[in-house]
C-alpha cells in the first residue's frame, strides 16, 4: 500500500484522481492540501464515485506535513507552476517521495535548487511528464542513443491547442503565477520532450513571441542550435482548434514520428517507403510510473535533471523573446 498525498485538487488534480482511484486499489489518499473549498468538493465527488474513504483537507502545506508525515509515503503535487518549487522542497525535506506535475518550475535557479534537495535528502523527485514517463518516448530515446539510426540532423515539434479561450480569467494568464503562457503551460510537453530526446543542451536560441492582446504568450515560434550542431524548430499555437502535436526527429538513416505527449511512436528508415508503427509495452499513465520507479522496477525516466535542461531552455527563450528573437548563447 502506497499512502500519498495530493496537493492541490483542482482540474488537473482530478484528472489524475480519477485515474488513480478507479485504477490503483493499494494507493491511499488520506489528506489533501486544498485552499479552495469548491475544488475539494469537485474531489470529494470522485472519492465517493469510486467507493473510496473521503480525505482530510488541511490547507496548510507545512502543518500537513507536520500532521501527517508519519502516515505518507509520497506527495503529488498538482499546483501553479510558480508554486511548484516550494512545495515540492517542503516535501522532500519532509522525507517524501514526489510525483510533481509540469513544469518542474519556472527557470534554471529553481531547477538546480530541486536537484540539490534531492541530493540532500536522498529521497525520489519524478516529474509528471507525460512524454519523458511515456514507453513510446523512452523507446525512441533507445533508437536514437543506439547509432542504429545515424547522426541525429535536425528536429521539428508542433503544439496546439484552444488554450486562449478556457483559460482566460485562470491562474494560467497571469504572468507571476503561471510562469509563461501556452508555449510554458501546454507547449511545455513540447520544450520537455524534445529537451529529453535530443539529450543535449542547446547552445543558441532564438524565439518570439506573440500575445495577440493578453499578458502571456498566446502564439510562440523558437529555433534553435544542440551542441551537436542539430537544428531545432519549436512552434506554438494557441489561439486555434481542438488540441495536437506532431514532433519529428531527422537522423542520417531514418526519421522518428511521434507527438509531444508520447502517444504513438513511428519510424522510417532509408529503405521503407511509409512509416511503420513501433511496438512498445502498454503505459497506464503517470502514476504507474511512478510507482515503478519508487519500486525499483525502472529507472527514473524523468528527473530533475532534464527539467533542469528544458528550464535552461525556457529561460533562453524568454530572454529571446523579450530582446524582439535576438539570438541567445547559452
Amino acid at each position: 500500500m502506497t499512502k500519498t498525498t495530493f496537493i492541490g485538487t483542482g482540474g488537473m488534480a482530478r484528472h489524475h484522481l480519477q485515474t488513480i482511484l478507479a485504477n490503483f486499489p493499494d494507493t491511499d489518499i488520506p489528506v489533501v492540501a486544498e485552499p479552495s473549498d469548491e475544488a475539494f468538493k469537485e474531489a470529494v465527488k470522485i472519492f465517493e464515485d469510486n467507493g473510496r474513504p473521503i480525505p482530510v483537507n488541511q490547507p496548510n502545506l507545512q502543518k500537513l506535513l507536520n500532521d501527517y508525515r508519519s502516515e505518507l509515503d509520497a506527495a503529488f503535487i498538482i499546483t501553479p507552476h510558480s508554486l511548484h518549487h516550494d512545495h515540492a522542497k517542503q516535501c522532500l525535506e519532509a522525507g517524501l517521495d514526489v510525483l510533481l506535475e509540469k513544469p518542474m518550475v519556472t527557470n534554471a535557479t529553481e531547477a538546480q535548487s530541486l536537484i540539490d534537495t534531492v541530493a540532500n535528502t536522498d529521497k525520489l523527485l519524478v516529474i509528471a511528464f507525460n512524454g519523458s514517463l511515456s514507453p513510446q518516448i523512452r523507446t525512441a530515446e533507445k533508437l536514437l542513443r543506439s547509432g542504429d539510426l545515424g547522426e541525429l540532423l535536425s528536429i521539428s515539434a508542433t503544439v496546439w491547442q484552444n488554450w486562449d479561450q478556457f483559460t482566460v480569467g485562470s491562474w494560467r494568464q497571469v504572468p507571476k503565477i503561471a510562469g509563461g503562457g501556452f508555449l510554458f503551460d501546454t507547449g511545455a510537453h513540447m520544450l520537455n520532450t524534445v529537451a529529453d530526446l535530443a539529450g543535449q543542451d542547446f547552445v543558441e536560441v532564438a524565439a518570439w513571441f506573440d500575445n495577440r492582446g493578453r499578458d502571456i504568450d498566446i502564439l510562440g515560434v523558437v529555433i534553435g542550435r544542440l551542441q551537436s550542431g542539430a537544428l531545432v524548430t519549436l512552434h506554438g499555437s494557441g489561439d486555434t482548434a481542438k488540441i495536437g502535436s506532431d514532433l519529428k526527429l531527422f537522423c542520417k538513416k531514418g526519421i522518428i514520428y511521434t507527438d509531444v505527449w508520447g502517444k504513438w511512436l513511428e519510424l522510417q528508415r532509408l529503405d521503407d517507403d511509409t512509416f511503420k508503427a513501433v511496438p512498445v509495452p502498454e503505459s497506464h499513465g503517470v502514476w504507474q510510473q511512478f510507482l515503478a520507479v519508487r519500486n525499483g522496477d525502472i529507472p527514473n525516466p524523468s528527473p530533475p535533471e532534464v527539467g533542469l535542461r528544458m528550464a535552461k531552455l525556457w529561460d533562453a527563450i524568454k530572454q529571446s523573446a523579450q530582446q524582439g528573437g535576438i539570438p541567445v548563447k547559452l
